[in-house]
């Protein structure tokens, strides 16, 4: 019985490490786990849609938003699409199947988050991050080793669109390309995570073959690993929570006292 309770409490001693590598730049790290973006958006609230075997689909809360992953048609990957409301035109964004699921969810973690009260940049995050922006034809801004970049690209009115894209000496790797109507706190947002210097971490067999990326070697516990992902699920609902918290203490429109009063005389 003592060696049982002693297994037990001492049950992370048994795992086998598992070999995973920080890969820098971020920008050519691959694809990764799609459950980065996807458990996100379920602790978020979001409506699972996807068919058994079909791509994956998740509508927001509203209805007003769908994110959904296709590796089944091609080029494939990531789309994001807004409809159009009172306040906001419809929008779209497509990610290629190779950018790293970090950058994708630069963007959509930023669907259900607070905006800043400050009005969006989208150039700032990369500028802090030594970018350099030039304008030749199109407004661009391309990354200190030279193999990424954003584009504002137009050609002309209303023909204006977001493209980013990253390349190694294989060749391009992958593209967005973001409507000029989509919201700027969702492209700074997506320039944020496209700009952040901090490696990102892939399993053995999953690291670009490129000698423009750089490799950190760790051995990670499973239980590790699990923590890290549960604490970005933990904190999408926290936050969540506190959002729908705020809402429900919001006091109901009522009707104007002036408005009541003139029913009443009508009535008379």
């Amino acid at each position: 019985m003592r060696k049982k309770k002693a297994d037990k409490a001492g049950w992370g001693a048994h795992e086998q490490p598992q070999q995973h590598y920080l890969v820098e730049p971020r920008h050519l790290a691959g694809g990764g786990d799609l459950r980065h973006v996807t458990e996100y958006l379920r602790a978020s609230g979001w409506k699972d849609k996807s068919k058994t075997g079909g791509p994956l689909v998740f509508d927001s809360p509203d209805k007003n938003v769908r994110v959904g992953y296709d590796p089944f048609t091609q080029p494939g990957g990531w789309t994001i699409s807004g409809k159009a409301t009172a306040s906001q035109d419809a929008w779209h964004a497509t990610f290629g199947q190779q950018v790293p699921v970090e950058i994708v969810a630069g963007l959509t973690d930023a669907l259900h988050q607070p905006r800043s009260a400050h009005a969006p940049n989208v150039w700032a995050p990369l500028v802090q991050a030594g970018w350099t922006t030039e304008q030749k034809g199109h407004v661009t801004s391309v990354s200190p080793d030279k193999n990424a970049w954003l584009q504002f690209h137009q050609t002309g009115p209303g023909e204006a669109f977001w493209w980013a894209g990253a390349r190694t000496e294989h060749g391009r790797t992958w593209d967005v390309v973001i409507t000029a109507t989509t919201p700027m706190h969702l492209v700074q947002a997506f320039t944020a995570a496209l700009a952040d210097p901090d490696p990102v971490m892939r399993p053995l067999g999953h690291v670009p073959a490129s000698n423009r990326i750089r490799t950190t070697s760790n051995s990670v516990l499973p239980s590790q690993l699990a923590a890290w992902q549960q604490a970005r699920i933990t904190a999408a609902r926290a936050a969540t929570w506190a959002r729908n918290a705020w809402a429900a203490g919001q006091p109901r429109a009522t009707a104007r006292p002036s408005a009541t009063a003139g029913k009443a005389r009508a009535r008379r």
